[in-house]
């Protein structure tokens, strides 16, 4: 695994599990989405983490301020929103808050409901930093 799609209970502990490949697929899904990289990634003079900078847009209720705009103007932005709503789920800080990648899949081929992503407990909003 590469820094910057490691699990945190990988990162901090060195603990890997399925939910581990789950959180990096996150990171790339998100990373698909805006455009961006996550490992040379900075936000304004706030030095916000790409995953930071997720969190931040979608708990202010523009996540669509994340989606690169050749993106946006070529798909449907329901479909671009979910995709963020997913890869936000994947990126749960709990391994056990994160889905499987079975469920991953069966979310991103179907309409099912998702439930809330919950913010990251590592992560200070407007410091934009994960620890």
């Amino acid at each position: 695994m590469c820094r910057g799609y490691m699990s945190p209970e990988y990162a901090m502990g060195g603990i890997f599990s399925e939910k581990s490949d789950v959180f990096s697929f996150g990171v790339l899904l998100l990373e698909i989405v805006s455009s961006k990289k996550n490992n040379n990634f900075h936000h304004n003079e706030a030095h916000t983490s790409l995953l930071g900078h997720a969190w931040d847009l979608w708990n202010e209720g523009r996540a669509m301020d994340f989606v690169d705009q050749v993106l946006a103007d070529s798909c449907s932005l329901q479909q671009v929103t979910r995709c963020l709503h997913i890869g936000l789920l994947c990126v749960q800080d709990h391994a056990a808050d994160r889905p499987t990648m079975s469920t991953v899949v069966l979310m991103l081929s179907s309409e099912i409901d998702l439930s809330t992503a919950e913010t990251a407990y590592f992560y200070f909003p407007k410091l934009g930093r994960i620890i």
